[in-house]
């Protein structure tokens, strides 16, 4: 490999390193600025007495942060969409275990949230060029 293709590659890397990054960042704003949305508008929702309404709220909150972005940077509703799912998909297996009794809520909050990030990289890892060469 060249010099030039090396340097080319890292900053590629870095490229989709920092966009992993805008990418949790989005996805923190979109969830503490909407949950003070619903807050302001009266909605509670516990993860001690209704975990799955909680959850699913939470994980809208995070997408809907990650698509605002996502589509401000000029990305497919494609990509954007399997970014959202991945703040979905981690419940999927985890429910079940929750109305097993096997699981409270707080656990489900706590696996999800770090099953999220694995499946983020994953699917930023499926789209590589489009995520390391994101232009704007």
């Amino acid at each position: 490999m060249s010099e030039t293709t090396a340097r080319a590659t890292g900053r590629n890397w870095g490229r989709f390193a920092l966009h992993y990054i805008e990418m949790i960042i989005a996805m923190f704003a979109g969830m503490f600025l909407l949950d003070l949305v619903w807050s302001m508008a009266g909605v509670h929702v516990s993860y001690a007495t209704h975990p799955e309404a909680a959850y699913l709220l939470m994980a809208l909150n995070m997408s809907i942060g990650m698509a605002v972005w996502m589509r401000f940077r000029g990305h497919g509703w494609g990509s954007t969409l399997e970014m959202c799912a991945a703040m979905f998909a981690p419940a999927v297996p985890l429910f079940p275990l929750l109305w097993l009794g096997l699981i409270d809520g707080h656990g489900v909050m706590i696996a999800a949230h770090v099953a999220m990030f694995p499946a983020m990289l994953a699917v930023m890892l499926r789209r590589l060029d489009e995520f390391a060469g994101c232009a704007r």
